[in-house]
């Protein structure tokens, strides 16, 4: 069993910070300040071209896509950057609550072929409240799975290439058909800590995907998965979502989570926990819980830092280590059963070659991936503290600065 490496688009904006975008009153599109923060980036096209044509030839499979109010359509951006790239595919999230099930399959569909089949999908059935009503969704937390449920239900059955019937709580369909259904057919990863969320899991998805806990909190969810999985008949394949700060020393590396941290003052911490803390996802709870807002003793486990969550939501945690370090903690959830690594790191494009270029040889030296990806700038070294074949002139992040 290979590892499979995913990158991550930030739709939403990136930076050498963790403060995020929407200190801007424009989201970082203009970059109109509300606080004095630095090293933001806007989302504009041109920039995520930038991060997907360096995760394709580094040699990542995917990147992924964020949804919600503060990012841009997944769907609209990811086939933009299908026509600057070969071979890279697309994890796009989407809110089943918002669009229909069976416009949902036929966009799919229509995304595989003109793509040429590079269409993954990650299902978001939404833990918050107060942004679920924002897409004008009014369902609790339970009932919003129920209805992931059903959208998969009819996801999957409209795509067997013949008028499908279904009558359920939340869908009422009659004839759903995809004409031409996509092929292949795009494989589902989707995550939920809760109990509503694991048994649409072990019906429905292909991918389990949990955010960054010790590894033996990740075993247990993979053991529980899996069970419910048994019993549908069905396998799962498991995937774990984290950030990264790989450098060439350790020292190195844990400077930069320093840094991180230095941008973050007791207020922004207070009113970032004081938000998430509202959050009924219990994957979110989960997190919260491992650093209990405090920012000390934020290594949670080996290489394992939690200072990520003290401002951001979803995925909390991030690897930080030399690159040595950074590939044993991969090895190490690849051995509870894990395959896909849904990475990230800030900012995205730098983290991006400080991992390809540092962890993925040392992966497939490992025997961990097939091959070693190629690149023109493969074997020179790096010089003045940028990886060899970062963009030129791009600050990365460093001790000392920025």
């Amino acid at each position: 069993m290979t590892v499979h490496l995913n990158w991550f688009l930030p739709t939403g904006g990136d930076g050498r910070t963790l403060v995020d975008r929407r200190a801007y009153t424009d989201g970082g599109i203009t970059r109109s300040r509300v606080t004095p923060v630095s090293g933001v980036r806007a989302p504009d096209i041109d920039y995520l071209i930038q991060i997907a044509k360096a995760a394709e030839q580094l040699g990542f499979e995917a990147v992924l896509t964020p949804t919600g109010t503060w990012c841009e359509d997944a769907w609209l951006t990811t086939v933009a950057l299908a026509q600057h790239t070969e071979r890279l595919k697309f994890l796009v999230a989407f809110r089943p609550g918002v669009i229909s099930p069976v416009l949902a399959a036929q966009m799919a569909a229509t995304y595989q072929r003109i793509t040429r089949g590079r269409l993954l999908l990650n299902v978001v059935t939404g833990g918050d409240s107060t942004e679920q009503r924002r897409f004008g969704d009014h369902l609790d937390h339970d009932r919003r799975y129920s209805r992931t449920d059903e959208f998969l239900s009819v996801v999957r059955g409209v795509w067997g290439g013949k008028p499908f019937d279904f009558h359920g709580e939340h869908y009422d369909v009659e004839g759903g058909l995809t004409a031409l259904p996509p092929d292949p057919l795009p494989e589902i990863f989707f995550g939920g800590s809760s109990p509503a969320a694991g048994p649409v899991a072990a019906r429905h998805t292909d991918v389990y995907l949990t955010w960054g806990e010790p590894p033996e909190q990740v075993k247990q969810k993979i053991d529980w998965i899996r069970g419910l999985a048994e019993e549908q008949g069905r396998t799962v394949r498991f995937g774990i979502r984290l950030h990264t700060i790989s450098r060439d020393s350790a020292a190195e590396a844990w400077a930069t989570a320093n840094r991180l941290l230095d941008d973050l003052d007791p207020d922004t911490i207070a009113a970032a926990q004081q938000a998430l803390g509202r959050s009924e996802s219990v994957g979110q709870q989960r997190m919260l819980a491992l650093h209990g807002g405090s920012r000390d003793d934020l290594e949670i486990s080996p290489n394992l830092w939690a200072g990520v969550g003290l401002v951001r939501g979803g995925a909390g945690t991030a690897l930080v280590g030399s690159h040595a370090d950074v590939a044993d903690r991969i090895e190490e959830y690849h051995a509870l059963g894990v395959e896909h690594f849904v990475l990230s790191g800030y900012p995205h494009l730098e983290e991006a070659y400080w991992f390809g270029e540092g962890v993925i040889p040392d992966l497939a030296a490992r025997g961990l991936l097939p091959r070693i990806p190629a690149s023109q700038l493969a074997g020179v070294p790096a010089a003045n503290g940028r990886p060899a074949s970062a963009p030129g002139g791009a600050p990365l992040l460093v001790a000392g600065g920025r």
